[in-house]
């Protein structure tokens, strides 16, 4: 009798509802449909300013350029399913061939710049990349992989002669962008990770599971993150992690915000960069905090416009989050809990 108990106790399902109505999830969308699905809202509206150079491209601008990419794409001979590698350090054209990658029905695997090239060229390999998209800086790191199985480099800046040009991507005829039929358990990107033990292993990321992640974190009545279309997002954090990737850009394109681009960390130049645009939306992690919070500068820059702090990859402990609150009045930190996509926990 005791074992029926507890058979039947295992088995029953205890379903908690909230007393708010259900996000709709519009899974059947490719990742690029549903990140554009308002772009009517916020055409003319900044979507990317590069911190570099202070370029802005407005939604428009970014919407254009992928679709030009991705017909560039296409006639460069990439396939729907093709891998495509980024190498690249925080700028535009890494948001722009991403998206482009989705309109096209391939498939971004993104490496860290500081790689070893034995490191990227084990990454390239497992992924089968057919594109490495990269900076003249780190060409070398890619050469001898690129020339053995016969892969192209192609740089987002003045590369070496001979290197594919980016800018050939971005003004190809949006017309000519493919006519394929994204599934939305299509694969759209492969981050490689070793979670906690071993080595780095692709992560297989859906048109589906990334528009349901994104919906989780920013639609909805009730949503985990309270992006506005008239923030301002600090992207300093790399996007070839899935943290920035993610939670920083994607949502942030989602709600038709701006994306501040910074393509390094140095603390000075990012109190600048905060006064300057107006940053309101700061996706951190807890060292970058630690910087700011202990910085002798910081009574010298106004930072009033964030007034909001998202931290994850560690905790924040109690004595750095009290400090935040101090020289932060206006700002609320969330951490995240547990894992990237998991609510935040707001203080």
């Amino acid at each position: 009798m005791e074992q029926q108990q507890s058979t039947q106790l295992h088995n029953d399902d205890f379903i908690f509802r909230s007393k708010l109505p259900d996000i709709y999830i519009p899974t059947h969308l490719p990742l690029h449909t549903y990140i554009f699905q308002n772009l009517s809202q916020f055409n003319h509206r900044p979507c990317l300013i590069n911190a570099a150079t202070g370029e802005c491209f407005t939604y428009a601008d970014v919407q254009l350029t992928a679709r030009r990419v991705a017909a560039g794409l296409n006639k460069l001979g990439i396939q729907q399913g093709d891998v495509i590698l980024l190498l690249l350090q925080n700028c535009p054209e890494f948001v722009f061939a991403f998206l482009g990658s989705s309109f096209c029905g391939a498939i971004v695997t993104t490496a860290n710049p500081f790689y070893t090239p034995a490191e990227v060229a084990k990454q390239a390999a497992a992924s089968n990349a057919k594109l490495i998209i990269t900076q003249a800086s780190y060409v070398d790191k890619v050469k001898d992989f690129a020339r053995e199985k016969d892969v192209k480099v192609m740089c987002v800046d003045a590369g070496p002669e001979g290197r594919l040009d980016f800018s050939e991507l971005a003004e190809a005829n949006e017309r000519d962008i493919p006519g394929v039929k994204i599934s939305p358990d299509d694969v759209v990107a492969l981050p490689y990770s070793s979670g906690t033990t071993g080595l780095p292993k692709g992560v297989m990321l859906t048109h589906k599971g990334l528009v349901t992640s994104v919906a989780q974190q920013v639609d909805g009545e009730n949503p985990n993150l309270y992006l506005r279309s008239e923030d301002v997002a600090l992207c300093v954090l790399p996007l070839f992690h899935i943290y920035s990737l993610n939670t920083v850009l994607l949502c942030s394109l989602r709600v038709g915000a701006a994306v501040l681009i910074m393509p390094k960390f140095e603390i000075v130049s990012l109190m600048e960069l905060v006064e300057k645009h107006k940053v309101s939306v700061a996706p951190f992690v807890p060292p970058i905090i630690l910087g700011i919070a202990k910085s002798p500068d910081l009574e010298r820059y106004d930072l009033s416009s964030i007034r909001m702090i998202l931290s994850g990859a560690a905790p924040v402990g109690k004595e750095l989050e009290d400090s935040v609150r101090v020289k932060l009045p206006n700002a609320t930190l969330g951490q995240v809990i547990i894992s990237i996509n998991s609510a935040f926990k707001m203080m």
